[in-house]
C-alpha cells in the first residue's frame, strides 16, 4: 500500500491541506485549525507531508515528524509555477502536492529547535548592528551641521568625540551638548548587546563539533561557522558542494537559448545573510593571508578584487560543505579525487 502524500498550507491559524486517498483516489482539499490539524495527523497512518519552508514551517516541520510522519521542505519559488488558478489556500495546497511529486525536486532541510534558536542570535545581533550604525551615522551628521567633524571609522570616531567633549561642550549649543552624553550612552548600550550576544553565539560554537570542524577553513571564523551550520540543516540534503555554493547564490546567472549559454553576475540567490559573511571572509583572506595558496595567488594576479572575493567564498562554502557532509576535518593542501 502506497503512503499517502498531503500537500499542507500553513499560515497563524488557518491550515488547508490536500490530498488523495490512494485506495479509493477520492480527492480532499480541507480546512482545519490548528488543534484540529494535529489531531486529524495523528489519527492518520504514516504519510509524506509537504509545506513550503516559510514562517513557522520548520516548528511544524518537527511536529508533524513526532506524529509518526515523513515531512518535506519545497522552497517557495519551487511552488509557484504549480499554482493554476487565483493564489488561494486550496490552490496553494494542491499546488505543493504537485510540486513535491516533481522527479528531481530540490528540498529543504527541517532545521533542529537549536539551530533556529542560534538564527535567531544572529537575527538579533544583525539587527542590533544596523541600529548601532544609524546611531553612530545620525550622530556624526548631526555635529558636522556645527562644523564638526571626526575621523574615520567607528570605533576611530567615537573615541575622538571622547576625547573632544570639553571642547565640544563650549562650541556647540547646550541644548545639542546635553543630549550629546545620551547619545553616546545609547551607542555603549547597543554595543554592550553585541557583544553579549557574540558570546553567547560563541559558546554554541565551542559546544557543536560541526561548528568546530568547518572554523578551520581560512576566513570562516565564529558568525561564519555558527550562521552556515544553523543555515544548512542536514548537509546531505545537497547533492555536491557545488550544489550548495549556487544555493548561497554565489554561481554566475545563466541566460541561454540555441545552445549558448551566457554568464552574468553572481545570482544572488539563497540567505544574504550568509553569503556577505562569506564574501567578507574571503576578503580577509585576500589580503591578510600569512601563506596564500597557489590557487589564490593566481586568482588575485587574474581577476579583479571582488570577483576574487566571490570566487573564494564560493570554494570556502564548498569545503565546509565537504567536511559537513563527510564527517571530515579541514586538511590545507588536500586534492580532491573524483570518485570512480
Amino acid at each position: 500500500m502506497n503512503a499517502t502524500t498531503y500537500g499542507l498550507d500553513i499560515a497563524k491559524r488557518v491550515f488547508q491541506m490536500y490530498w488523495v486517498d490512494p485506495n479509493t483516489g477520492e480527492v480532499a482539499n480541507r480546512k482545519f485549525g490548528r488543534d484540529d490539524l494535529i489531531t486529524f495527523l495523528a489519527q492518520r497512518p504514516a504519510g509524506r507531508v509537504a509545506l513550503e519552508a516559510c514562517g513557522s514551517a520548520h516548528w511544524w516541520a518537527r511536529k508533524i515528524q513526532s506524529l509518526g510522519h515523513e515531512v518535506v521542505l519545497l522552497h517557495a519559488q519551487f511552488i509557484r509555477p504549480f499554482v493554476q488558478t487565483n493564489k488561494t489556500d486550496a490552490a496553494d495546497a494542491r499546488a505543493i502536492w504537485t510540486a513535491v511529486q516533481q522527479p528531481g525536486m530540490r528540498t529543504v532541510a527541517a532545521k533542529t529547535e537549536d539551530q533556529q534558536a542560534m538564527l535567531s542570535l544572529h537575527r538579533m545581533r544583525s539587527l542590533l548592528v544596523k541600529f548601532r550604525t544609524m546611531q553612530v551615522n545620525q550622530l556624526r551628521g548631526l555635529l558636522y551641521e556645527f562644523g564638526v567633524s571626526f575621523r574615520a571609522g567607528r570605533v576611530a570616531g567615537l573615541a575622538e568625540i571622547r576625547q573632544r567633549m570639553a571642547e565640544l561642550e563650549e562650541v556647540l549649543p547646550q541644548t545639542i551638548a546635553s543630549n550629546l552624553q545620551d547619545q553616546l550612552r545609547r551607542i555603549e548600550g547597543i554595543e554592550d548587546d553585541i557583544e553579549l550576544l557574540e558570546k553567547r553565539i560563541g559558546a554554541w560554537q565551542k559546544r557543536e563539533a560541526a561548528c568546530r570542524a568547518i572554523s578551520e577553513v581560512p576566513g570562516i571564523g565564529r558568525l561564519t561557522a555558527t550562521a552556515l551550520v544553523a543555515t544548512i540543516g542536514d548537509a546531505k540534503t545537497f547533492k555536491s558542494g557545488r550544489e550548495f555554493a549556487a544555493f548561497l547564490g554565489l554561481v554566475p546567472r545563466q541566460n541561454g537559448t540555441g545552445g549558448k549559454v551566457r554568464l552574468g553576475s553572481i545570482s544572488r540567490r539563497g540567505d544574504p545573510y550568509l553569503r556577505t559573511l562569506l564574501i567578507h571572509g574571503a576578503r580577509s583572506v585576500m589580503f591578510h593571508a600569512k601563506v596564500p595558496t597557489t590557487w589564490q595567488k593566481g586568482l588575485q594576479e587574474r581577476r579583479p578584487a571582488n570577483v576574487a572575493a566571490v570566487a573564494l567564498a564560493n570554494k570556502m562554502a564548498r569545503i565546509a560543505w565537504a567536511i559537513l557532509a563527510h564527517g571530515s576535518a579541514y586538511e590545507v593542501g588536500h586534492v580532491s579525487v573524483r570518485p570512480a
